[in-house]
């Protein structure tokens, strides 16, 4: 469908036609003159385009200029009569032709029979082929048109857009009376088939328009949207022109400005991939990302680099247009689908109804005179889960008010105590804050959050742009709440009912990442926002101070899951003195575990899951036993010692076997481990014959069961163990993500290691546990002759992301040893050669914590030097940090 107000002019000094008919007269064959002037074409679109001309002028200069090249080759072959026309077709049959677009073409035969024009046909297909046209091709007859349209509204679509290129126009013509919609696919029918075509597209992109590299013809939002609209009101107006909707009332100008704006962004993104990938490319990959931005003039400042910048105002695009495309197709539906029913209309208030289960406002003056409405829907629709949505009129009356929603409107109490009366609904807030979102009230409302929305991280972690995480981070804090939460969140499904206000959960979700994008620590900018926030809706002091200590403190808990030894009585009890209570403790859990899994869900896994449990867990202990009375180190051994030998009791196994291997193994083994792991470990070692081969024990949480794939180790102490173990690790696909590495006193280790498969899965198949621990007894047998560990292909997106190589070294006094804490690009083998730099080094590696983050990773090892103590000398400090940056920077 084409826009009211632009007019296409062909611009004819792309291609002088009446040069090239002369060149063509003059070659023996026409295949080069054919090529010359399609790449000349194409180079000076290249060209105005780079220069800034209109994107529109370019994709509908190309098919204009394609038609009269088409109707040239045509004429070079022989027809044996007016039985056949050549018709453009889709995007083409539009007019709209990018320089990479495939060039749909339809041969319309008037009769069935085909056998005349086959030699022909043949020739002049292949001949276009010869010229370097990427053609999709059909030939049909008048018949085949009506069956293959009546059985596949795919082929009814593309045939509702032809332009005639060659041919007599009468079988064009004809073919279109026999597509009418008085013959097939009616307009309701046509509509309910578009409309399920498009729920299973968009449920490819998982309903969001927000995607690291979307695909910016099919995700929700893009170029298809745009063409659903106008396939839609074509066959239910036939109508070739938007204007003709806006003047029946489908459709504002305003909207229609809409659609002007963002197809022609679209286009110029569709045009600019298709130019610098050199090839047919929908998919808004990170290849091009940085290229684009930099072509499109988008320049790196202080707080934000220009390809975010750009993906900004893509997403701002298609979020508009996503929520055109809903607005428009809901209205379709009342009238096409819906029109003739009789729908029940029930009165809620003074100002809203439901008709056909949907709210409507009863005035179309509504929220001009009561602006206090304009939340107050929403608080409606929360306090009354039976209502399915909002009515097209309603959600336009939204769009036009919204301006509405001023410094005065946010300051005045009436407002303030609607938005605060839906935070405090006991229904569905989240969906109601996403609808606020998507008829650009929140944003309007908070002025924070909008200045957040279509803004992007340009890494592989943070999968969503910011508003969009935080919505989902909303989202799954209400799934807590629901019974089949117990399943994968059983922790968080249990907290859910014991915090005291979820308003003020629901208050810290929209404000955790708020200060993201404005320079300095988010953290602290989002505390410092909440607070107001609070103050202004005059929430109490303690729910005040509650709400901004948790947003300052909103990546603590994982922080410490991820980075420190949680089982370290030392890390607990400094972790619980900054908590200070159970209901912090139980508030920042459930908010860490929806903000791991809203940033990217690949991140959750069971392992995660145990750590969060047991930090929970363990720092819940410490505080009920009071912050002034933590536990004793002698105790706590002992206790341990006490358990793990009762286990062994039960197994038949007696202290005279126990005894002398625990002497070899020194106190820190009973701080690091459970008295369960002990006691397996210790059955083991004590049934482990084959002295000269590693013990390797391999366990596997239950079928219900968090947690990851427990691998332990107990062999000869190899100074390069941990790099061949890291290694083999790999080479059976296995993901580390914990590694306590211990040595017993007589030099055997006590090495375990957590591991996930490539799926981010614990291993729980018995065939592929043995597997596991051949191939790890194979290779640790003499790690010496482990062959050199061999760099796979680095993922094509990692090498989009320039992650710099950090290296801090601190001091952990407490246990006489040295905290490295390492960021770096991701990529195959790289546990493997740090384990080979610290054999270097002279390093003994304690333990070890290992964060995948999307394109990097932040890992923490715990070191000492071969004499087992802390790594002190600063020179020795630098060499390990200059090697480490060497190595891995590369």
């Amino acid at each position: 469908m084409l826009l009211h107000h632009y007019r296409f002019v062909p611009d004819t000094t792309l291609l002088d036609l009446d040069t090239f008919r002369a060149e063509l007269a003059g070659s023996r064959s026409p295949v080069a003159p054919f090529k010359a002037a399609l790449e000349s074409l194409q180079e000076r679109l290249d060209a105005r385009f780079r220069a800034g001309a209109d994107i529109r002028d370019l994709v509908r200069g190309r098919a204009w200029h394609l038609d009269r090249l088409l109707a040239i080759a045509w004429e070079q072959h022989a027809w044996p009569d007016d039985g056949i026309a050549l018709l453009a077709v889709g995007g083409f049959g539009r007019g709209e032709l990018h320089p990479h677009s495939d060039i749909d073409l339809m041969v319309l035969l008037e009769g069935d029979d085909d056998r005349a024009y086959r030699e022909p046909l043949t020739a002049f297909i292949t001949f276009l082929w010869d010229i370097g046209l990427e053609i999709g091709h059909s030939v049909r007859s008048l018949n085949d048109c009506e069956r293959e349209a009546e059985a596949d509204v795919t082929v009814m679509t593309n045939l509702l857009e032809t332009r005639l290129i060659k041919g007599p126009e009468r079988l064009r013509k004809a073919m279109r009376e026999r597509l009418g919609a008085e013959r097939l696919w009616p307009a309701d029918r046509f509509f309910a088939a578009k409309r399920d075509e498009q729920i299973a597209r968009h449920q490819r992109y998982n309903n969001s328009e927000y995607h690291l590299e979307p695909n910016i013809k099919s995700s929700p939002g893009g170029l298809r949207d745009i063409q659903m609209i106008g396939w839609v009101a074509k066959r239910h107006f036939a109508t070739e022109y938007y204007a003709d909707i806006v003047a029946k009332g489908f459709m504002n100008d305003a909207e229609l400005r809409i659609v002007s704006q963002g197809q022609a962004f679209l286009w110029q993104v569709r045009y600019a991939l298709h130019m610098l990938a050199d090839r047919a490319e929908d998919r808004l990959l990170f290849d091009h990302q940085r290229r684009i931005a930099e072509l499109f003039g988008f320049r790196d400042t202080a707080e934000r680099l220009a390809v975010e910048q750009f993906m900004k105002r893509y997403y701002r695009h298609v979020t508009a247009l996503a929520g055109l495309n809903d607005m428009l197709l809901q209205h379709f539906d009342e009238v096409i689908l819906r029109g003739g029913e009789a729908l029940d209309t029930v009165t809620l208030n003074a100002r809203f109804e439901t008709r056909g289960g949907y709210i409507q406002a009863r005035s179309r003056g509504l929220f001009r005179e009561h602006p206090e409405a304009l939340l107050e829907l929403f608080l409606l629709m929360a306090e009354h889960p039976e209502i399915e949505g909002v009515r097209a009129d309603t959600i336009r009356l939204i769009r036009d008010h919204r301006h509405l929603v001023d410094d005065n409107y946010r300051d005045a109490p009436e407002h303030q105590r609607l938005f605060m009366a839906l935070l405090r609904s006991s229904g569905n807030v989240p969906r109601q804050l996403k609808r606020m979102n998507r008829y650009g009230i929140l944003g309007k409302y908070l002025p924070d959050f909008g200045r957040a929305v279509g803004l992007m991280q340009h890494d592989l972690f943070h999968l969503y742009t910011i508003d969009a995480h935080t919505l989902k981070l909303l989202k799954l804090l209400h799934r807590f709440r629901k019974p089949e939460a117990r399943t994968d969140f059983a922790v968080a499904a249990e907290l859910m009912p014991r915090l005291p206000k979820l308003d003020v959960l629901w208050i810290v979700g929209l404000f955790h990442d708020i200060g993201k994008g404005r320079g300095g620590d988010h953290s602290i900018i989002g505390a410092r926002d909440v607070e107001a926030f609070c103050q202004r809706h005059r929430l109490s002091p303690h729910d005040t101070r509650l709400a901004a200590w948790l947003v300052e403190h909103h990546l603590l808990m994982s922080m410490i899951a991820q980075k420190r030894d949680i089982t370290d009585p030392e890390v607990i009890r400094d972790f619980a003195l900054t908590v200070q209570n159970e209901t912090r403790l139980n508030y920042l859990y459930v908010l860490t575990v929806a903000d791991i899994n809203a940033t990217n869900p690949s991140l959750w896994n069971g392992w995660r899951a145990t750590l969060l449990r047991q930090l929970h867990a363990e720092t819940k202990r410490a505080l009920r036993r009071g912050l002034h009375n933590p536990p004793d180190r002698d105790d706590w051994v002992r206790e341990t010692r006490d358990e793990a030998r009762a286990l062994l009791h039960d197994a038949g196994i007696d202290d005279a076997h126990i005894d002398p291997l625990w002497a070899s193994l020194g106190e820190d083994y009973f701080l690091q481990y459970a008295p369960g792991e002990i006691s397996w470990q210790t059955r083991g070692i004590l049934a482990h014959r084959e002295t000269h081969l590693p013990l390797v024990l391999i366990s596997a949480p239950d079928g219900t069961a968090e947690g990851g794939t427990q691998v332990f180790i107990h062999t000869r102490s190899v100074d390069d163990l941990f790099a061949a173990t890291a290694a083999a690790m790999e080479q059976l696909g296995l993901s580390i993500h914990d590694a306590r590495i211990a040595t017993s006193r007589n030099d055997w280790t006590l090495n375990t290691f957590i591991v996930l498969d490539n799926q981010h899965q614990a291993i729980r198949d018995d065939e592929r546990i043995e597997e596991m621990r051949r191939h790890l007894v194979e290779e640790l047998d003499d790690p010496d002759d482990y062959p050199r560990i061999v760099t796979r292909h680095t993922p094509r997106k990692l090498k989009h992301f320039k992650v710099p190589t950090t290296v801090l070294i601190e001091q952990d006094p407490a246990n006489e040893r040295t905290l490295l804490e390492l960021t770096a690009p991701d990529r195959p083998g790289l546990l493997a050669r740090v384990g080979r730099i610290f054999m270097e080094q002279d390093i003994a590696l304690s333990a070890a914590k290992i964060a995948t983050l999307g394109e990097r990773v932040e890992d923490v090892f715990f070191i000492t030097t071969k004499a087992g103590e802390p790594l002190t000398d600063p020179e020795r400090q630098d060499q390990l940090r200059e090697r480490l940056t060497e190595v891995l920077g590369v």
